[in-house]
């Protein structure tokens, strides 16, 4: 049973994992920013994000750093650690795992093809005790753009004063083929882009292709 004491730490660890990510949004993409932080024995042991661009991943800078006391450690991550890799790489879950992690508490489930559920189900598998959800709203704007491609093939578009955590800028013509140059940039790997207001943002809402 989880006590109140621990349910406090686990939501104050938790926000360090969301706001180390938070720091490198926007310099992850492909791949979304992830926070993760080791505690043992209500001490924190190591903390990491997504390196700039993509790789390494936190889980696996946060594992190795932490040493013999991430044994019997609870790992606090911001996605569901990926299960396998496209280049056949250890996976985070083989990290935490091997590390020798007891606990693992996620914010979101990753419903990519290389998690989806299988992050989850390998650390279960190997008797880690596993919570997800901790904290998902707060969680939520550092996967949206990434989600978003997940399902559409095209990055987020946001209206933006200066762009802050963003991707990049989208730059065309507001009487271009939006929708394909969106397929574009989302096939070159990028999951949120941003627009000031004016012609372009008008054109983009218009279709369907701006986020509120």
């Amino acid at each position: 049973m989880t006590t109140a004491r621990q349910a406090s730490d686990d939501i104050r660890f938790m926000g360090r994992a969301i706001e180390l990510a938070k720091a490198r949004m926007g310099q992850t993409w492909p791949n979304p920013a992830v926070g993760c932080v080791i505690v043992r024995d209500g001490e924190m042991v190591s903390e990491a994000a997504t390196a700039p661009g993509g790789r390494p991943h936190a889980e696996e800078q946060a594992a190795p750093a932490a040493g013999d006391q991430a044994r019997g450690a609870t790992a606090y991550v911001t996605m569901e650690p990926c299960g396998a890799r496209s280049s056949g790489r250890k996976s985070c879950s083989h990290f935490l795992v091997d590390a020798g992690i007891s606990r693992v508490v996620v914010a979101a489930v990753d419903p990519s093809p290389f998690a989806a559920g299988r992050g989850v189900e390998r650390l279960r598998k190997a008797g880690l005790e596993v919570e997800t959800g901790l904290l998902a709203p707060e969680a939520a704007v550092l996967y949206e753009g990434y989600l978003h491609r997940v399902e559409t093939g095209r990055p987020m578009v946001r209206v933006s004063e200066d762009g802050a955590g963003f991707d990049a800028r989208f730059a065309a013509s507001a009487k271009a083929d939006l929708t394909t140059e969106l397929q574009r940039l989302g096939e070159a790997g990028y999951t949120r882009v941003w627009v000031a207001t004016g012609e372009l943002a008008d054109a983009l809402q218009a279709q369907g292709l701006l986020t509120a």
